[in-house]
């Protein structure tokens, strides 16, 4: 074994990030026809029937080589800024421009801009949730990351006089949680959403809002309705209340590879924001920003959240009555995103433990991820492991590769539950 190169820690990967090496080394590669990959963070990204043209070439201007700003092209920030007042506040009084908006290379980059620019203070967070956030957590020595655990007997949820308690009794000056939520696919909206805010402003506690899934929404009574979901509806006074979202074309547009995000909020904030990403990264592609423009229209925006609500509310209920038919099913069914939160405890020893039920999938050409990356445990404070009998199964490929990788998983199980004891 070499030696360390000196001056570097070992830094891990996340969990997604791990799935996909493990199932590389059997064979797995992106398009190969007999794999499936049920781990993946991404939605399908080709056309929907009723969805918008895909866009498939890009021009790129003279004027596009040069780097954009580092907080993010106007015309993009004011786009931004007018698609938020034109969806979630008709008939409010407090705006959002474009200084309130920030524009960066992706979520996790977004996220970590925010991480930089974070005072030393407590930051509570919810177990479980997104696998990345551990290591962005952990990076930034400024404050501290404080657990907020859900409990599944009440669908990973918090009640209001629960959550100030955390607030409160923690002493909480910020909260980063996804809405709705990776891996659970809970949401909250209304009345819960709004309560969220005001707990907000009351308590002089920021809100970090990842709302990459809030297009995903299986709540409505039908998916025509087309519903967006976000905290901005809810915001009294712009500039004031202490709330920050972050979405980006990655989920709810179906671009992930062109790596756009922004974040919305007080100017103030997002003037520090910028200032971390001028030392960070020096600002997102210019090219990509200049047509993401385009994309921010309202209108365009809600025709591909009908179509991929159509399509994914018909993938999620197969994915539920085919887990269901194994013996598999989530302690709640999933309210948004693309993912069920699986219970394995069911299922015969040892596939009823999430890594063992994922190496199982790998020798049938299908990938799950552990439910124990969910676990988010910055700089490994906790020795106790969480989620052992879980696993995140991803509806978001094609119906294709879900008929093929859940047929996958019948095997797996089914062979299993024959074997002699």
């Amino acid at each position: 074994m070499s030696e360390p190169i000196p001056g570097f820690r070992t830094v891990p990967r996340t969990g997604v990030i791990y799935v996909m090496s493990r199932a590389a080394e059997l064979g797995f590669a992106y398009g190969h026809p007999e794999w499936a990959n049920l781990g993946q963070g991404s939605p399908e990204t080709g056309p929907l029937p009723g969805s918008p043209p895909r866009i498939e070439t890009l021009e790129v201007k003279p004027s596009m080589q040069a780097y954009s700003p580092v907080e993010g092209l106007r015309e993009l920030r004011e786009k931004v800024a007018d698609f938020y007042n034109a969806v979630y506040r008709k008939g409010q009084r407090s705006l959002y421009t474009a200084e309130n908006v920030s524009i960066a290379g992706g979520g996790r980059l977004a996220l970590t801009r925010v991480a930089a620019a974070l005072d030393a203070v407590n930051m509570g967070y919810f177990i479980p949730d997104y696998t990345a956030y551990e290591e962005l957590l952990s990076g930034f020595k400024n404050f501290v990351p404080i657990p907020i655990l859900l409990d599944p007997s009440s669908g990973y949820k918090i009640n209001q006089g629960d959550l100030r308690k955390e607030v409160l009794g923690r002493g909480l000056s910020a909260v980063l949680v996804s809405n709705p939520t990776n891996p659970t696919g809970q949401l909250a909206e209304g009345n819960e959403l709004k309560a969220w805010v005001r707990l907000a402003r009351e308590c002089r506690c920021t809100f970090i809002l990842d709302e990459f899934y809030s297009h995903f929404i299986y709540t409505g009574s039908t998916p025509a309705e087309g519903k967006m979901v976000s905290a901005a509806a809810y915001v009294e006074d712009v500039e004031e209340d202490p709330v920050l979202i972050v979405d980006g074309l990655t989920k709810n547009w179906r671009y992930p590879g062109w790596r756009i995000s922004w974040t919305v909020g007080p100017r103030s904030i997002i003037e520090a924001i910028a200032s971390a990403g001028s030392f960070l990264d020096g600002g997102a592609n210019h090219p990509f920003q200049q047509q993401a423009v385009a994309l921010l229209d309202p209108e365009l925006a809600l025709a591909e959240t009908v179509a991929l609500q159509t399509c994914f509310w018909e993938k999620r209920a197969y994915m539920l009555q085919r887990l269901k038919e194994m013996g598999v099913e989530p302690d709640a069914d999933p309210e948004g995103a693309f993912y069920v939160w699986a219970n394995l405890s069911r299922l015969p020893e040892p596939l009823n433990r999430g890594m063992a039920f994922f190496e199982a999938g790998l020798k049938e050409k299908v990938i799950t991820v552990p439910g124990v990356f969910f676990d988010v445990n910055p700089g490994k404070r906790r020795s106790n492991m969480r989620y052992e009998h879980y696993a995140r199964i991803s509806f978001g490929p094609e119906m294709g590769v879900l008929e093929r990788g859940l047929d996958a998983l019948g095997r797996v199980v089914g062979a299993r539950s024959q074997a002699p004891a």
